[in-house]
């Protein structure tokens, strides 16, 4: 498998939590609205719910255009916009590529924007 990536995959997020009662550094701000805003459009929540769902929890841009109703180009320019965020990762496998979500990213923006004593409470279930 040759996996294509960048630095933004690498991405390390907050340790505190916005909503954990202290304040959260800048820097971490900056990184954690960029992934946020990356989520933050209706179609790129769309593509991550259909590569989710999808049979092999990966899809590649030609399974993702009808169920969107968008062009090719628009379909890649917002996986793009979702991989550099580290949301997704895409492997390449002869002349498609294929896109799968990165659960460690989604566990840990859920993480992030669950208040702590909501996050004890969910874990114990």
């Amino acid at each position: 498998m040759a996996y294509v990536g960048n630095a933004a995959t690498e991405m390390t997020m907050p340790q505190i939590s916005p909503l954990a009662g202290e304040p959260i550094k800048r820097a971490d701000a900056v990184r954690l609205a960029g992934v946020l805003k990356a989520l933050a459009d209706p179609a790129r929540l769309r593509l991550v719910s259909l590569i989710q769902s999808a049979p092999e929890g990966e899809a590649s841009v030609s399974d993702l255009t009808a169920p969107l109703g968008l062009s090719q180009p628009t379909v890649s320019h917002h996986l793009r916009i979702l991989t550099e965020a580290g949301l997704l990762e895409r492997e390449k496998r002869g002349v498609w590529a294929y896109y799968r979500l990165v659960p460690s990213a989604i566990a840990t923006i859920a993480d992030l924007l669950t208040p702590p004593r909501k996050r004890s409470t969910r874990r114990t279930r």
